[in-house]
């Protein structure tokens, strides 16, 4: 908590100790030792100059700030002490306890003046009134009850709840009571006749938490069902719902009511409150966070976690959040456009991107899908963009506008891939739902439907003259098929597996496959005949070099390997990367290869003499997708960590690239959700304050 001047922290740990800190310097001021057991809550008087503790130990203490000494010890109840609060004037306290009691207490004595009783179960919240005559209580017995400060007496008595109540406390000038319950239902009371005004639900599990906006406009709430949600207060109406991966630990709404701050499981993320999106992550804890709140007068956050530390987070770097509000999730696929000058990327967040190349500024985004976004490419024109997705749609959109021209409807499962026609008038596609569709682009209208394969149909694509279309599934086969007709022509067998893929040559004449049988395999399309068979394990992608000379396949075991397809021998193995290979390029003249791997690394590799030439190094997490620019001057990627990089080099093309140029990258969107120390080594270094190389220890690194 915050002291109400700003400028100190207090704390309290399961280490039942409490502490003072000044906020500036980050230096602990006072530890204030004396409970026996956990501390269940901390307040602060409303000058600031005492504390008020409760523990487990069945004691409330009292304790001064500047000297950082106990003044009073508050004993009589009989069980754990839940909760304590200050009256305003700051001459009484109040505590509850699960003894089912209530005690006020004189601050400067320490002496009981008061005895509530009524309670038929542990009470978990008290709160007095503005004016200090009232206090209302929640229990385990479903009830809240006002009661009078000066005779002892009950007041009112308020049902509603159907489960254990968790807190209560004034609002509203302190004319209304708001309350949440285990019945995961959110309740505000009149607090002079104790009539129920609204009844708040939406929450599908436990409400962990809620807080009500400083202009008394808004309720926030979070809960165990991974949601925060936004009420208007007036009338009772949900305003958003805020979906996270996990159950919400902490929730807190800025002081102007703009944003939120969350906390789950060891991640802080950033909410804009009017439209509901994410804008900023924050990792760095490496323990579950239990509380986070917005310092009153900064753009800063203040987090506490199991990990036993408290951090401050600056959150005024308005480039971070900008480029965050653009750049929401993880990026599962990209392309650069034909003329090089635009990138399209697709998201697990639901919408595809446009960028600029030259800045790496958002152009548009492409909203529609309502799963996440398997695939996007443009037209062979760049006029238009297509995506597809588990939501079972393509989606055809302008680039210029950035609207929806056509929404592509069959499929009954999800796609795993589209391909356009050489021409650019058609796409075909396959799905986990065993058929593939021809489309027409102009239409939108499904102009052909294949039927065959009894498995998923993992791949489908033209050949280079457009009249036939090539396909491989689940069902072990691959299959030709008339574009006009529909019709299937050929059917090839030999996998004794499931076929993960296939790539054409150039001229069409050849295809090669790849099998969860642990073999490639080449075949000659127009006899049906297989050519040449290689074995090789966990296969992730298969390439033809553009003088079709070549094949070149990558792997799970971290190899790249490399054969003659007139010979059939294999010509070079590319080892480097220490873990799984996801996929390869191929420069346009053959002449390099650059992979990318779930060790977080591209490699560009010579082709000949099968030397790694070059490494890029920055993602944090494995790479998910890697595309060249059509003049093989640029590359752009993507990650796990969120983030997407264009590199580049600082002697022309990437493709060009030796061994002593420098590569890097150009620029980078997305905030990477973790900076990596773990085993870093620090020498020579200036300037660190105390608290940086704290940081840096306790993310792993060493100096």
């Amino acid at each position: 908590q915050f002291t109400p001047d700003g400028t100190k922290i207090v704390s309290y740990s399961n280490d039942n100790t409490i502490r003072i800190w000044d906020i500036s310097s980050r230096k602990q001021l006072h530890v204030l030792e004396g409970h026996s057991a956990v501390i269940n809550t901390v307040q602060l008087s409303y000058d600031g100059s005492k504390i008020v503790s409760c523990s487990s130990d069945k004691t409330a203490r009292i304790w001064d700030v500047l000297s950082g000494q106990q003044t009073q010890l508050l004993e009589g109840h009989s069980w754990v002490v839940e909760s304590a609060e200050f009256s305003s004037d700051n001459s009484k306290i109040v505590s509850c306890s699960w003894d089912n009691t209530i005690r006020i207490w004189d601050v400067l004595s320490g002496k009981q003046i008061q005895l509530l009783t009524g309670h038929s179960n542990w009470i978990t919240k008290v709160k007095f009134s503005s004016n200090d005559s009232k206090i209302v209580s929640c229990s385990y017995d479903k009830s809240i009850r006002i009661w009078d400060v000066l005779s002892g007496t009950q007041l009112l008595l308020l049902e509603g709840h159907t489960r254990e109540i968790a807190e209560v406390q004034f609002i509203s000038n302190k004319s209304k009571i708001i309350s949440f319950s285990y019945d995961k239902t959110i309740r505000i009371w009149d607090a002079l006749s104790g009539q129920q005004l609204q009844l708040l639900e939406g929450h599908t599990d436990d409400i962990r938490g809620i807080q009500v906006s400083s202009d008394d406009s808004k309720i926030v709430s979070y809960s165990n069902d991974k949601t925060i949600r936004i009420w208007d207060l007036l009338s009772g109406k949900q305003l958003q719902v805020l979906e996270e991966p996990n159950s919400v630990n902490t929730a807190s709404i800025s002081f102007d009511g703009s944003k939120i701050v969350s906390g789950l499981n060891n991640t802080i993320r950033l909410w804009d409150v009017s439209s509901g999106k994410q804008i900023q992550v924050l990792e760095g804890h490496s323990g579950e966070i239990t509380t986070v709140k917005f310092f009153p007068k900064e753009s800063k956050i203040l987090s506490c976690s199991d990990d036993s530390t408290i951090r401050i987070w600056d959150i005024s770097l308005e480039r971070k959040i900008q480029l965050t509000e653009e750049y929401p999730g993880v990026t599962k696929t990209l392309e650069f456009s034909p003329d090089g000058s635009k990138i399209v990327s697709g998201s697990e967040n639901k919408t595809a991107q446009l960028w600029d190349v030259q800045s790496g500024r958002q152009l548009q985004i492409f909203e529609g899908h309502s799963d996440e976004i398997n695939g996007i490419l443009f037209l062979p024109d760049g006029s238009k963009v297509v995506s597809y997705s588990d939501d079972k749609t393509i989606r055809i959109w302008d680039v210029l506008s950035g609207k929806q021209l056509h929404l592509l409807k069959g499929h009954s499962r999800w796609i795993y891939k589209v391909r356009f026609s050489p021409d650019g008038s058609k796409l075909v596609s396959c799905s986990h739902d065993r058929t593939i569709r021809i489309w027409d682009i102009s239409s939108g209208k499904q102009i052909g439907l294949l039927e065959g394969h009894s498995a998923d149909v993992i791949e489908a694509k033209f050949l280079p003259d457009g009249n036939k279309i090539i396909s491989c599934s689940w069902d072990n086969t691959i299959r030709l098929w008339e574009t006009l007709s529909s019709k299937q022509i050929q059917i090839f067998e030999g996998h004794k597996n499931f076929v993960d893929g296939i790539q054409l040559s150039s001229d069409g004449s050849k295809f090669v496959s790849y099998s969860w049988d642990a073999t490639i395999r080449v075949w000659d399309i127009s006899s049906g005949r297989q050519l040449f068979l290689f074995e090789y394990k966990d296969v992730t992608e298969v390439q033809f070099s553009p003088d079709d000379t070549t094949i070149a396949a990558c792997s799970k075991d971290g190899t790249i390997k490399l054969w003659n397809v007139l010979t059939g021998k294999q010509i070079q193995v590319l080892e480097g990367h220490s873990s799984g290979v996801r996929g390869i390029k191929f420069s346009s003249d053959g002449l390099k290869i650059i992979s990318y791997s779930d060790d977080k690394t591209i490699r560009i590799w010579d082709a000949y003499s099968g030397k790694q030439v070059q490494i890029l190094e920055g993602h944090d997490k494995h790479i998910n997708c890697i595309h060249l620019s059509p003049d093989g001057s640029k590359l752009v990627s993507c990650s796990m960590d969120k983030t997407m990089r264009l590199w580049s080099s600082n002697n022309g093309k990437i493709v060009d690239v030796t061994e002593t140029s420098v590569v890097g990258y150009i620029w980078k969107v997305g905030v990477q959700i973790g900076l990596s120390m773990k085993d870093s080594i620090w020498k020579n270094v200036k300037g660190l304050e105390d608290q940086q190389k704290l940081l840096v220890k306790q993310r792993g690194g060493k100096f």
